[in-house]
């Protein structure tokens, strides 16, 4: 049985399991879902094992991922959101951490992202005890960053080409005493 980290009044917050094989390959095969992500949508239910692989292996290696987004309503895997740890570089920054969250369409608008990324950032500050979080987004993709800058409190501290896509990203941080402040 899978994990469960945090609960709000609409989702469960747990971990990434082999069963969400399917639910994260209509995920990241959907090319609305990708289109700011710097990666090609999959197109074979192989690469979603590997990437439940990957996650899971973050899970024993770093204590932390990304978790799986369940709808209570539904019962339904409806994205995911979480804390990663940079073990690679991004804009220069390497062994901190960053707040994800991808949802699948149907599902937007709803608050959802919001809903998580303050879960995810509760936990992070409070249960793990972090000082600062940090975030990305394309500069184009207007729903993530009004969800990361206006929802979520992060602020933008400058930008950087992304080199999978060569997309340039905002880059934000959040520090736990302004978070607290909100």
């Amino acid at each position: 049985m899978a994990k469960v980290f945090i609960e709000t009044s609409r989702l469960i917050l747990r971990e990434i399991v082999t069963e969400d094989v399917d639910r994260i390959f209509l995920l990241d095969s959907n090319s609305e879902v990708m289109k700011y992500i710097g990666v090609k949508p999959v197109t074979k239910l192989e690469e979603s094992e590997e990437t439940i692989n990957k996650i899971r292996k973050q899970y024993q290696e770093n204590g932390i991922a990304r978790w799986a987004v369940i709808e209570k309503e539904s019962n339904l895997l409806i994205g995911w959101s979480g804390l990663k740890l940079l073990t690679e570089p991004i804009n220069g920054f390497k062994n901190v951490y960053e707040l994800g969250y991808r949802f699948l369409p149907e599902f937007w608008g709803k608050g959802y992202a919001t809903e998580a990324g303050k879960a995810v950032l509760d936990y992070g500050f409070n249960e793990m005890g972090l000082e600062v979080i940090y975030g990305c987004a394309d500069i184009e993709n207007l729903d993530s960053n009004k969800i990361l800058k206006d929802k979520l409190g992060f602020e933008s501290v400058g930008t950087f080409v992304d080199p999978l896509d060569n997309a340039t990203c905002f880059w934000y941080e959040l520090k736990k005493e302004k978070y607290s402040e909100m």
